[in-house]
């Protein structure tokens, strides 16, 4: 039957759907085994109430005395044995065909022929089907229930805070015992200032370094310090010393650059002097002039910076100006808004009642329907113990199976892990001597033992070792030299250092008295004019806040606003004292280094 189906499918029925395979096959059965027994009327029976073309077609194909005779009957020989199948199916389903088998007796061939005959002319009598359109599925809206609408959250009642207490005054001052702690420094610092300078003054004879046959120096140098003992006398009390001079290690790199430096500038004063002993002109009037100049962009600076400053404090008076403004503003504001949520607040409070009306009767119909809910979870509840336990009835079974395959197979692991354990135990071969001193005789070029090419190693080691030696003596003389070089480089820079300090203390003095000089003071009128603005802009202001004042503060902030005035004068004063603070560091910062260096030149000098 396989075999006749499977053919079918191939060369007649391939546009059959493969879901019919057994109905063909059933087809083929009754045809082939069960036709004398049911009959001829019940088989057509059968078969007309299939589909018609289906059964036509397979019919057609099956009582064609072509494939019976040809490879149907080839194809059964295969299966069977040859008599067996023609005796029994090809001779009585071929017997109508006189012409292939006249000595057959006819059988049921006429009538099969007969019934192909009229599912033919069903098939030529059937109507066409009306192609109808395909019906367009219509899409339906989920009946949802309409989410109710968010309540809007009653506002917490503001809490009415109690009146607090000003902040002392003494919160934004500093305290006395910092003050008290600044004059002791201070008076500590001067003391032994005072002390220093007394013991420098009358330092011992024996402390002063001497110099073999040069005394006139040093009555020269005593004289120069008796001369400026007056000067030194005559500063103020919190007087400043140039600190001692730490020794900086300097890398080859730095010594180098430094001393090509110097030589650069020795070149250029020779060329310098070249050029006036040939007949070249003196810069000293062009200098002056320079100089000058740069005094008077000096002063302009200043003027500018002050202008600068000036606007500074323009602009911030003007934005507490506008300050004010917008919060008189955010105040009527505030009140409107006060208006707006206590309306709002009465429509929540009406909606709020509507709504749990409506959730009472929705928890009285909920609660109904749940009563007869509770009958069908336990019914639920009963059929799933009973699945529980067969479940667990069955994973028990597979449990004991599954630890008595794990008992075997651990059985099985020791026998083999035994019989590995006696093959380990029985006696193994030793390795094989070798002879260092035999050549291996492979027949290569250079072929030699292991002990003549350890020899010639340790020779090679050695050669190696000797020309490591070599070069690092050579490597050290080179560095000797180096640090000869920089030696003397070294020596030529502490001399030009020397000259260069003497130079720079001639250039200081010279500044400083040029700074001592009288000078006219006179102000920008830009200053002024700014200076005029700035004490409008804060003459303004107060009167605006005293307005302020007198005006009645509302009920919920009673406080606010001489909070907001004492926080901005405290930060003005804030920026006023920064302001002087910076000056006075600046001023220090100057006397300090001018002090440091005239300390530094007198002692030179001396």
């Amino acid at each position: 039957m396989a075999v006749v189906v499977d053919a079918f499918y191939v060369r007649a029925g391939w546009l059959c759907p493969r879901a019919d395979y057994s109905l063909f096959q059933v087809i083929c059965y009754l045809a082939m085994f069960q036709l004398q027994e049911l009959g001829f009327q019940l088989f057509c029976d059968i078969v007309k109430a299939q589909p018609v073309d289906k059964m036509h077609k397979f019919l057609g194909f099956f009582f064609n005395p072509l494939n019976l005779c040809s490879w149907i009957k080839d194809e059964w020989s295969l299966i069977y044995e040859t008599a067996h199948v023609k005796e029994n199916w090809i001779d009585p389903l071929m017997s109508g065909h006189k012409w292939l088998l006249p000595t057959l007796p006819s059988r049921w061939q006429p009538e099969v022929q007969e019934l192909i005959h009229q599912l033919e002319e069903v098939m030529a009598n059937q109507l066409p089907l009306s192609k109808t359109k395909a019906r367009v599925t219509e899409p339906k809206e989920f009946n949802l229930t309409v989410p109710r609408p968010r309540a809007i959250p009653v506002p917490e009642p503001v809490p009415v805070v109690a009146k607090s207490k000003p902040v002392p005054r003494s919160t934004y001052q500093p305290p006395k015992e910092q003050q008290l702690l600044e004059m002791a420094k201070r008076f500590n610092r001067w003391k032994a200032e005072e002390l220093l300078l007394q013991a420098n003054i009358e330092e011992m004879r024996c402390a002063v370094p001497r110099s073999q046959g040069k005394p006139p120096m040093q009555a020269s140098k005593k004289k120069l310090q008796l001369q400026l003992m007056p000067q030194i006398m005559k500063t103020s009390k919190l007087t400043f010393y140039k600190p001692s001079e730490v020794p900086v290690k300097l890398n080859t790199a730095a010594i180098l650059r430094e001393g090509s430096l110097y030589q650069q500038q020795v070149e250029k004063e020779l060329q310098r002097v070249d050029q006036l002993v040939d007949g070249a002109g003196d810069f000293s009037e062009f200098l002056e002039w320079q100089k000058k100049m740069q005094a008077k962009d000096r002063e302009e600076e200043l003027t500018v910076g002050e202008c600068r400053r000036l606007l500074g404090k323009l602009s911030r008076e003007e934005a507490i100006l506008a300050r004010q403004h917008v919060m008189q503003e955010n105040k009527q504001k505030a009140n409107q808004k006060k208006e707006e949520t206590a309306e709002l607040l009465q429509q929540c409070a009406e909606r709020r009642l509507q709504e749990e009306k409506s959730m009472k009767e929705l928890v009285e119909q909920v609660t109904e329907a749940q009563k007869n809910i509770k009958l069908v979870q336990m019914k639920l509840l009963k059929d799933r113990r009973q699945t529980v336990q067969e479940v667990m009835e069955e994973s028990r079974e597979l449990l004991q199976r599954s630890a008595e395959t794990a008992k075997e197979e651990q059985k099985r692991r020791c026998e083999l892990i035994s019989q590995l354990r006696a093959l380990e135990t029985q006696p193994m071969r030793k390795g094989k001597l070798v002879d260092l001193t035999q050549i291996p005789g492979y027949g290569l070029e250079g072929e030699m033992s292991v002990v003549e090419l350890r020899e010639r190693l340790a020779l090679l080691k050695e050669s190696q070792r000797r020309e490591e030696e070599e070069k690092r003596d050579q490597i050290i003389q080179g560095k000797r030299a180096r640090s000869q070089e920089l030696q003397n480089r070294m020596e030529q820079i502490s001399l030009c250092r020397a000259a260069m300090g003497r130079s720079a203390a001639l250039r200081w003095e010279e500044k400083k008295a040029r700074s001592a000089a009288p000078g006219v003071s006179s102000q920008d009128e830009r200053v002024l004019e700014l200076q005029r603005k700035v004490e409008e802009k804060v003459a303004e202001r107060r009167r605006k806040q005293a307005t302020l004042k007198s005006v009645p503060v509302p009920a919920p902030a009673p406080a606010s606003r001489p909070a907001r005035t004492k926080a901005w004068a405290h930060q003005e004063q804030q920026h006023w004292r920064d302001l002087q603070q910076s000056r006075e560091r600046r001023l220090r910062t100057l006397q300090l280094s001018t002090s440091a260096a005239g300390h530094g030149r007198r002692q030179e000098a001396a």
